[in-house]
């Protein structure tokens, strides 16, 4: 293999970065050229490439967002996108490819694979839904930036006797939602796994006064039912709540920032078994965290599956949050 390249693609994810570093800096070692594909397979498709040497990449660990930037193409999910996109690579002499991104971005590198090319996944997503391994690159930094927020808002919610409804990325999965309760401490809180009704949230809250509490805060992924707006105005013309209601949604601060160091270290090991991985000959794969191990997963078995959480942590919300 003389010619890699690699590609950041879907929703960008703190880490990225160190991951892109991480790729070029051991095909580097390996005698390995390596190819920067801009804009993800919306670039493959358009030969958006650019040469990456170790001066290229310096600098970057400490960055959120990525260099190469994202974006999302719906031609590649189309046999003629994924042959077009195959044909660029082979005109510009690239031999493998690593991909980094979320479980939609492994299904396009897994569709190029099926057509000879190889291919290796990073995941690389928030949402730590992609299945095969037990955290995915920018979850801890996202998770961190929710609990940072959580802290500023029980500040003000405590000082007002306030509640605070506080929606949170997720769209199908609660990871985010789930865990910044338990560890920021909220009242309650709603995932696209685990739903509850407004009146189901009006009650927890309702009990939170009548137990004397100083604030309550309800916690809701973006992929749950309720609409975070008309639950706000349900609960702000409840007549038992008690508290004053207001609405804060996190929104994209949650993708940005500079990545933690659980995620330059996740990234760069990941970044460099990827690279790794190609150069032994290995395609249709993706490298996972599995307890404190580091293994190679079928990118068919992470593409069909789904990662869910053990209900056992809905659990200790529960117990945590009286």
């Amino acid at each position: 293999m003389k010619r890699v390249a690699v590609m950041t693609s879907g929703g960008d994810a703190p880490g990225m970065n160190a991951a892109i570093r991480a790729v070029v800096r051991t095909a580097l070692e390996f005698g390995i050229e390596v190819i920067g594909v801009r804009q993800a397979f919306s670039g493959c498709l358009n030969g958006d490439f650019q040469p990456l040497d170790s001066v290229a990449v310096s600098g970057i660990l400490q960055r959120g967002g990525t260099v190469l930037q994202t974006a999302r193409e719906e031609e590649i999910r189309t046999l003629s996108g994924q042959r077009k996109a195959l044909r660029r690579l082979n005109e510009a002499g690239i031999d493998g490819m690593v991909v980094i991104g979320g479980g939609g971005s492994m299904a396009g590198a897994l569709a190029l694979h099926k057509l000879g090319f190889k291919v290796v996944g990073v995941p690389g997503s928030i949402d730590n839904d992609i299945w095969g391994t037990d955290m995915s690159i920018g979850v801890d930094t996202a998770l961190n930036t929710i609990i940072d927020a959580l802290d500023r808002i029980r500040d003000t919610a405590t000082s007002h006797q306030r509640a605070f409804l506080v929606e949170v990325m997720g769209r199908n999965t609660g990871y985010l939602a789930l865990m910044s309760s338990i560890l920021g401490g909220a009242e309650i809180v709603v995932t696209p796994e685990r739903e509850a009704t407004m009146e189901e949230i009006a009650d927890s809250l309702i009990d939170s006064y009548t137990r004397g509490k100083s604030h309550a805060i309800a916690v809701i992924a973006e992929g749950a039912s309720v609409s975070t707006t008309k639950l706000a105005d349900y609960l702000e013309s409840h007549p038992q709540v008690g508290f004053e209601i207001r609405l804060s949604i996190l929104g994209h601060m949650q993708r940005g920032g500079r990545p933690s160091a659980f995620d330059r270290r996740l990234a760069s090991i990941l970044g460099m078994r990827a690279l790794e991985a190609l150069r032994d000959g290995q395609s249709g794969v993706m490298p996972g965290m599995q307890g404190r191990e580091i293994h190679q997963v079928p990118l068919e078995e992470v593409v069909v599956n789904e990662r869910h959480m053990s209900d056992w942590y809905y659990d200790l919300a529960h117990i945590l949050s009286r």
